[in-house]
């Protein structure tokens, strides 16, 4: 754990290629940020800041990719809420393409 608050923990990512990034969890156990509440969502702005001051402190990044997984068609591979914040870097092979880029591949088109 890198950092936590009354409510939420930020804690490491780095898996694969990912070498540089942070997950915001909740403390309560809620399964998706539809169930996040006024004093969470509140919370979470400021621990924003947080997380990016701590990918920052590691290799300053050139840009970011922020989200959250929902259910398991949506990737979501634990049932607890959790943001990601992934550092970005011009030299990376896909720098440039966002977290839509997946999706508007051809391979991507639905079957029905």
């Amino acid at each position: 754990m890198l950092y936590q608050d009354d409510l939420w923990y930020i804690t490491d990512m780095e898996e694969g290629s990912i070498n540089n990034a942070v997950m915001a969890i909740t403390k309560r156990h809620i399964e998706t940020p539809f169930e996040i509440n006024e004093g969470e969502w509140t919370s979470l702005q400021k621990l924003l800041q947080k997380m990016k001051k701590l990918v920052d402190d590691k290799e300053a990044a050139d840009g970011y990719n922020l989200g959250w997984n929902i259910y398991k068609t949506g990737g979501q591979n634990v049932s607890h809420a959790h943001l990601h914040l992934l550092a970005r870097y011009d030299d990376e092979p896909l720098a440039g393409k966002g977290i839509r880029y997946a999706f508007k591949q051809p391979d991507n088109n639905r079957r029905s």
